[in-house]
């Protein structure tokens, strides 16, 4: 089991910043890429961006990339999500998700195939 805590959302204007961490803990050395999705009610959860544990591969979704940046501690098994530019389109509810080592390729851009989810931190970005 691998437990995830976020921490740092909150409320910022259009055009600010705000970083928000997520803390894993349990099987960490299990884990193979640890991502954030977010969601707004009456949506499906989207992919925001991901990194792969082992190589610190980062990708990111369309929407995000040039402002948002994923990063990894390894040591302190975090992963931080540094956010620039923000848009009142990125109000959501943040949530952090681990992926096991997986059997075969995996589509790291979709929900399914990540095993562990956070409780989600609140994002609010006001125009």
């Amino acid at each position: 089991q691998v437990q995830l805590v976020e921490s740092g959302g909150g409320l910022v204007q259009a055009g600010g910043s705000l970083r928000i961490t997520c803390a894993a803990s349990g099987r960490t050395l299990s884990m193979y890429a640890l991502g954030w999705f977010r969601q707004t009610p009456g949506k499906e959860r989207e992919f925001v961006a991901v990194v792969r544990w082992s190589t610190g591969d980062r990708y990111y979704a369309d929407a995000v990339k040039g402002r948002f940046t994923i990063s990894r501690d390894t040591a302190q098994n975090t992963v931080i999500l540094q956010m620039n530019s923000l848009k009142p389109a990125d109000t959501a509810v943040y949530y952090c998700a681990a992926m096991n080592n997986p059997p075969g390729p995996v589509r790291l851009d979709h929900r399914f195939p990540y095993d562990y989810w956070g409780q989600g931190t609140q994002v609010t970005v006001s125009s």
